[in-house]
């Protein structure tokens, strides 16, 4: 039973803000983990690289986002579904999806790594990199589609662990993958002189011995989780398929709208050169600073609202929301403060480049637009995700990632002819979608139906 203590947590008792922190604060240091090494490959890199070097990893991790969007949703949807049989105590349920989660992410890893290597070069000429970073980029882009197995295998470890209320082991196993990534960055890029594919093949190894450990962790509760990791098990049961499908599909749509979208929104951007391209990438890197606590109280609070719902405990659910909110904003304006205040000091950890420092000055308050965003949508994506509400999941993710995103950026970037700043604006505007989206949801009280019927 020490065990079972150890993994499983009910989230439905003691104080919301209290259970939201404790819940979230391994989650925020896991996202802070992989937000330092992800840092990590664009400093050294472009300390030891240059300014071309620092493009083409910004570049090539836009690829690596393009690979990953499936398995991000279907192991948030997972999650959320492993969250639910947990507050119902169907326990059988979660090795059922287990197996299931396994055998259709890894199915997926397999056709999605032979169809990029088919055609990696032809979305590196569509995100139109430029010539001089062209060669960097592919060996950042390829390196990192050999690696996709790691990438889906520990997602989909992590999803299952936080959704049984254990997000202490993901922390231990990201910080694993980054002091291994620091050491191998440093080694790989700067006296072994392997460039953006040294940097790219240190996230992968760190990825792979990460995801070595989570799956042991698993083996070693499998009596807890009731999945025997025999060859039989690894299969797609048709009880979770369902349910996984019917919340994941629509989660993979958000995931792939807002990534193509960005992506469309980039092949604008770097037309305007290497420097553009280096100043977009490093101010997605800030942006990250607020995304990981974000993610980390949206993923929280969504298996919050989950196993309140599996509960029945309605009430609980407007108060994760309402603490999300509070909690998000607090770094938020901290980080705002010191963008203001000292942009120099932010892009110089990157760069020291005059002109990537001089085009820097003017992303300020696109940048306070994109924390803004940060701050409000994580209540949000909590509500939707953890009340398992498929089609307003698909809703945002049309409306975010096409109509707002693509339709901001060309009417602001090409038909009012604001320029590169233009497609900043539009990408930074989208990101206010959810709340709005979300925040009716809330006020309507259509998520309390969600009580009363089981996820399967």
């Amino acid at each position: 039973m020490a065990k079972e203590k150890e993994l499983i947590r009910d989230l439905t008792t003691g104080s919301v803000p209290g259970t939201l922190l404790r819940f979230a604060l391994p989650l925020l240091l896991s996202g802070l983990l992989q937000m330092i090494y992800n840092m990590v490959d664009m400093i050294v890199v472009g300390r030891f690289v240059g300014t071309a070097g620092l493009s083409a990893v910004s570049i090539g991790g836009e690829v690596l986002q393009l690979i990953t969007f499936v398995a991000m949703g279907f192991s948030n949807a997972g999650q959320i579904l492993i969250s639910r049989y947990v507050g119902e105590n169907r326990r059988d349920k979660v090795g059922q999806m287990v197996g299931t989660l396994f055998t259709l992410l890894m199915s997926l890893a397999v056709i999605i790594m032979i169809v990029f290597l088919l055609s990696y070069q032809g979305i590196i000429n569509w995100l139109n990199t430029p010539e001089d970073i062209w060669e960097y980029t592919r060996q950042y882009s390829v390196t990192c589609i050999y690696g996709i197995f790691f990438i889906y295998g520990y997602n989909l470890v992590s999803a299952v662990l936080r959704g049984m209320g254990d997000s202490k082991h993901p922390f231990q196993f990201i910080a694993i993958a980054s002091i291994i990534n620091v050491i191998l960055d440093i080694l790989f890029v700067g006296p072994l002189h392997m460039g953006p594919m040294g940097a790219a093949l240190a996230t992968v190894i760190g990825q792979g011995v990460s995801f070595v450990f989570a799956l042991r962790l698993l083996y070693h509760n499998r009596e807890q989780i009731q999945f025997d990791f025999q060859p039989k098990h690894f299969r797609i049961y048709g009880s979770v398929i369902k349910p996984l499908l019917s919340l994941g599909i629509p989660m993979v749509i958000q995931s792939a709208a807002i990534t193509f979208s960005m992506l469309f929104v980039n092949s604008y951007v770097n037309t305007y050169g290497t420097t553009a391209v280096a100043v977009t990438g490093v101010a997605r890197k800030l942006e990250t600073m607020i995304g990981v606590v974000s993610q980390a109280i949206s993923s929280a609070g969504g298996a919050m609202v989950a196993q309140a719902l599996g509960a029945g405990k309605i009430d609980r659910v407007p108060k994760v929301v309402f603490h999300a909110l509070w909690i998000v904003a607090i770094p938020a304006a901290i980080m705002a403060v010191i963008t203001v205040s000292h942009p120099e000091w932010l892009f110089g950890l990157f760069s020291s480049d005059t002109k990537v420092l001089e085009m820097a000055i003017t992303y300020i308050p696109i940048a306070l637009v994109q924390y803004l965003g940060a701050t409000l949508r994580p209540a949000s994506f909590a509500l939707i995700n953890g009340s398992g509400n498929s089609r307003l999941n698909l809703a945002v993710a049309l409306l975010d990632g096409i109509v707002c995103r693509i339709g901001l950026a060309l009417l602001l970037g090409v038909a009012l002819n604001w320029g590169i700043r233009g497609f900043w604006y539009g990408n930074a505007l989208s990101g206010l979608v959810p709340f709005l989206i979300g925040g009716t949801y809330l006020v309507s009280g259509a998520w309390k139906k969600r009580a009363s019927a089981p996820a399967a």
